[in-house]
């Protein structure tokens, strides 16, 4: 079995962190070859703190780079669109950082090219691919819990002096930002389930996007959840799902967590040893994305069955009709 060859496009702190998961998995198996950023120096001083051969100035130079197989997305939100394109345009698979893109127009432009093209392509919700939500799959699927219908979901994180998280033009906003985490892990228990309703409100910063979201869904069946979303205060960040026979909780970090609180107690995930230094919280977990995007070249699947691209469809049509109804309206938009 052949190395999954990786170009990065993006020299920032996630892209940084993805290379750095990366190097805890075999070289045999996982090589990062190039990394391409806006400019050329970016690119190189990127490339030397990871040893990676190649190193461009311009994202199109490593689309058309014939070494390069799939393309890890790191850049800010409103440039997925374009370089998600450009990677499949010139055959590249793509791991896209989430969100997807910033709206479901976009989300539907890079699903259907795609899958016209027949080109790989996953939405970087790396918390599918943990052994945490392998086991609530599990857990959920075999009824522990009887018949889930209540779920409450929250995520309080400080990110109003991050300019990419607060101004519109960088595709700022805690739903973006955190609130796909809630959504993700709301349409992860209900199974990719589209909602009959959500009711959202919230407040709005200076520059017109969201720093904060309550959102009711709900869904058929007697089926609902209550997602919290905030950006300006830190909040438990615990997903609770109550079942006619007893509760889950995934406790804190629910997006990359490392236990859950079962009826019959608590499971633990240890983490994979790095030795690495990494800008966010069990970054290292990043790893388990990349080897389900290695499980999926290698098996010829163009989506993963972790999150294929109907659910990101699901999950971005969440997201813009919370925001939406909160008043967020971006550029991509009008």
């Amino acid at each position: 079995m052949t190395v999954t060859r990786w170009g990065i496009f993006s020299a920032g702190k996630i892209s940084h962190d993805f290379v750095s998961a990366l190097a805890s998995l075999p070289a045999e198996e996982h090589a990062v070859i190039a990394v391409a950023a806006r400019s050329l120096e970016s690119a190189k001083t990127f490339a030397d703190a990871h040893k990676i051969p190649k190193a461009y100035g311009s994202y199109e130079e490593l689309a058309q780079d014939p070494e390069v197989q799939v393309i890890y997305v790191g850049a800010i939100n409103p440039q997925h669109v374009t370089l998600i394109k450009l990677a499949i345009n010139n055959g590249k698979g793509v791991l896209c950082e989430k969100p997807m893109c910033v709206n479901v127009r976009e989300t539907q432009e890079v699903v259907e090219l795609a899958r016209a093209k027949k080109v790989f392509l996953m939405e970087g919700i790396w918390s599918r691919a943990f052994p945490a939500y392998h086991r609530l799959r599990e857990l959920l699927d075999s009824q522990e819990i009887g018949d889930v219908v209540q779920v409450i979901i929250n995520f309080g994180t400080i990110l109003t002096h991050k300019d990419r998280c607060r101004l519109k033009e960088l595709g700022g906003g805690a739903m973006l930002d955190i609130g796909v985490y809630c959504v993700q892990l709301c349409s992860f228990i209900f199974n990719g389930l589209r909602p009959e309703k959500i009711v959202a409100a919230g407040h709005l910063n200076s520059d017109g996007i969201d720093d904060s979201s309550s959102s009711t869904v709900i869904y058929p069946n007697g089926k609902t959840a209550t997602l919290i979303v905030n950006g300006t205060v830190r909040m438990d960040s615990v997903g609770s799902i109550v079942g006619t026979k007893g509760t889950i909780t995934v406790p804190s970090r629910f997006w990359c967590p490392t236990e859950l609180i079962t009826p019959n107690g608590v499971e633990k995930f240890d983490l994979p040893p790095s030795d690495k230094t990494f800008n966010y919280a069990n970054s290292v977990g990043l790893s388990y994305e990349a080897q389900e995007v290695r499980r999926c070249l290698t098996s010829g699947l163009l989506e993963s069955p972790l999150i294929n691209l109907d659910e990101t469809l699901v999950i971005a049509e969440m997201m813009e009709s919370i925001r939406k109804q909160v008043g967020v309206v971006y550029p991509q938009d009008l």
